[in-house]
């Protein structure tokens, strides 16, 4: 058994631990930015192709106290690396970072870990060099109140990155944070979905995997896949083997993406095809104001613009006040708005029902919830007579 961390955007916490939980693993604890569960090697594989909602999948190698560079190096060097690492392994700190620390400088631990490390490794392989031309083992640490905390990447590139978006609009959301929002809401595949701002076509390529029951990293790799003494191969064709035993794309949506930019619509449906979801979704062309849906009980999920340049800014106002009101002519429907804009409610005309902050990278955002009344509940079929 290991422990695992997976990093998270911040005030999504909650989400990704269900995630985990879902998956059978128990939660160790829950900190700002991530969650630390605990599991077997399959965790790395499982982990790494189902979470939607998390930014990598680490294994936790080491925590310690340190206060000084002298006694980062002596406890990194305790470390026992070549249970990890093998004498070929390429090995590096890939990312530091340091909050209320009395380390704080992230390239001097870097170097200094790094250090530590191959003289631990030296003793253990009985070598002075090391070639790494094998896998990667890129290392990232976090220090928080003198606290250092290790863990391997396994993941490479971030979850974030599922291998369909090709193609991006201006100030796009990461797959990561649209499906966790998502989340947030009570959608579910049997309700309808419209995104007016829909870009690339993030939240609506999202949903749609998620009513087709598609892992998120099944198109992608992961640097634990060339780790076998870690991760067995066989851990990774099982996990890939059950991803691809769920997914059910012979289902019936209503899930739709509108923008007012052809070349970005053209963008959002050949992205949506890379993900294979491009038949569960429909794409249109269509400004904000031609926003409208003749059925009832449907939801609205939005990445509007923020008005981060002056110009924009100025045309703030209109445009919260055209969505609040194509809001309002949509009969019983509930609207989901992720910005940074500070007047929302103010112009959209309604107070939101929650109000959730959260980090958008380093963007304070905010996601208002317009919350529309529940459908009725549908009265069970009467079984057939067949007398």
């Amino acid at each position: 058994m290991y422990q695992w961390i997976a990093p998270c955007h911040f005030g999504l916490e909650a989400v990704c631990k269900k995630e985990i939980t879902d998956l059978g693993y128990e939660i160790v604890r829950v900190e700002d930015g991530k969650v630390v569960f605990s599991g077997g090697a399959d965790a790395a594989c499982r982990a790494n192709l189902f979470l939607r909602t998390a930014e990598r999948v680490l294994l936790l190698v080491g925590e310690f106290t340190a206060t000084t560079f002298d006694e980062l190096f002596e406890k990194t060097k305790a470390i026992h690396w070549e249970d990890f690492i093998p004498s070929d392994g390429r090995f590096w700190v890939a990312k530091a970072n340091s909050i209320k620390s009395q380390l704080f400088s992230p390239s001097d631990i870097q170097s200094i870990m790094k250090k530590a490390m191959v003289e631990r490794m030296k003793k253990a392989y009985h070598l002075t060099w090391f070639p790494e031309t094998g896998a990667a083992y890129p290392l990232r640490v976090s220090l928080y109140k003198d606290r250092v905390t290790i863990g391997l990447d396994t993941s490479g590139e971030s979850l974030h990155k599922r291998g369909y978006r090709k193609m991006t609009a201006k100030a796009p959301i990461t797959e990561t944070l649209a499906a966790a929002l998502l989340m947030l809401t009570p959608w579910n595949k049997d309700r309808i979905l419209v995104d007016p701002f829909c870009g690339s076509g993030t939240f609506p390529i999202e949903a749609a995997m998620m009513a087709a029951n598609m892992a998120p990293g099944a198109k992608r790799s992961f640097l634990a896949e060339h780790w076998p003494g870690l991760v067995p191969a066989a851990a990774w064709s099982s996990a890939r083997e059950e991803a691809a035993s769920l997914v059910n794309t012979e289902i019936e949506t209503d899930i739709q993406g509108y923008d007012m930019d052809a070349e970005v619509i053209r963008a959002a449906r050949q992205n949506a095809r890379d993900a294979g979801v491009d038949k569960l979704i429909h794409f249109q062309q269509r400004p904000v104001s031609a926003l409208s849906h003749p059925k009832k009980y449907g939801f609205l999920i939005m990445n509007p613009p923020y008005g981060e340049r002056l110009e924009e800014k100025e045309a703030l106002p209109e445009l919260y006040q055209t969505i609040g009101e194509r809001f309002r002519a949509l009969d019983s429907w509930s609207c989901y708005m992720i910005t940074s804009y500070e007047d929302a409610e103010k112009y959209f005309g309604r107070k939101a029902d929650k109000n959730r902050k959260i980090y958008n990278g380093m963007m304070k955002t905010y996601f208002y919830q317009f919350l529309g009344p529940k459908p009725p509940r549908r009265e069970p079929r009467e079984p057939k007579n067949l007398t």
